[in-house]
């Protein structure tokens, strides 16, 4: 795709589903990445991949709900290819349950990953294309930012999070491209944190019908390739069987 060559695309929860298929589709488009996650030996193993196929790639250990360790994942961006085009919001957990659970402990961990995931990833990446004067920050919400569904109210709620802190920073500036991509159900390893019964119940109905990671990868890479007075600030990808 015209206007992805070149560009240093920093991409969080690379390790595996949308971010791993979003990693190796950019790169076969030429982006220069550096992809962050957790598990790090499967992202050396990504890292492998793309290098042997003539790829440019850095990797990086990141726990999104440590500021520090995403400052530094931006910073290796800067350091490594001298400047962040696209910094890629994608790491995220869904442990569904019923509210009267009280899986308190699930809340906090939803908000820390899924909100202030995000707002880390905005905040490391923010001065940096400032300072550019230019830059592309996607984050990668859900179709459970526009429904809400009995089990997943917490998850919702980050995801509404996400899709509102999204426009807002889209309207505070004139230079940055903002987009929002909400996947429907797509396959992943999100609904693997589901510890509660009555929450695997509900979701499976929903795994049922879903689409590859690599659909989700295909409309981030759209977004991205636009000339840079186009924001495409909003897209929603789900399965066409999809009732929801």
């Amino acid at each position: 795709m015209v206007g992805i060559e070149g560009k240093v695309i920093a991409i969080t929860g690379a390790s595996s589903g949308i971010g791993e298929a979003t990693a190796r589709l950019l790169a076969t488009e030429g982006a220069r990445l550096v992809i962050g996650a957790r598990r790090t030996d499967r992202l050396e193993k990504l890292a492998e991949e793309i290098s042997s196929r003539g790829g440019s790639v850095r990797f990086l250990g990141v726990d999104v709900t440590r500021r520090a360790d995403v400052e530094q994942f931006a910073a290796l961006a800067l350091s490594e290819f001298g400047r962040l085009d696209v910094f890629v919001n994608n790491a995220g957990i869904m442990p569904l349950s019923p509210l009267a659970a009280l899986k308190v402990d699930e809340w906090d961990s939803m908000i820390d990953v899924n909100v202030k995931g995000v707002l880390y990833g905005i905040a490391a990446a923010l001065p940096i294309m400032q300072e550019q004067g230019s830059g592309h920050i996607v984050n990668i919400s859900s179709i459970a930012a526009h429904i809400v569904w009995p089990m997943s109210a917490v998850y919702c709620g980050t995801k509404f999070a996400v899709r509102a802190i999204s426009d807002g920073l889209r309207q505070e500036t004139d230079r940055l491209r903002v987009t929002v991509v909400s996947p429907g159900t797509t396959t992943s390893e999100l609904a693997n944190t589901i510890t509660d019964p009555a929450g695997r119940d509900a979701v499976a109905p929903f795994r049922a019908i879903t689409i590859s990671a690599e659909a989700i990868a295909r409309a981030i890479a759209y977004a991205v390739s636009q000339p840079d007075d186009v924001d495409v600030s909003e897209i929603i990808v789900r399965p066409t069987a999809s009732p929801f």
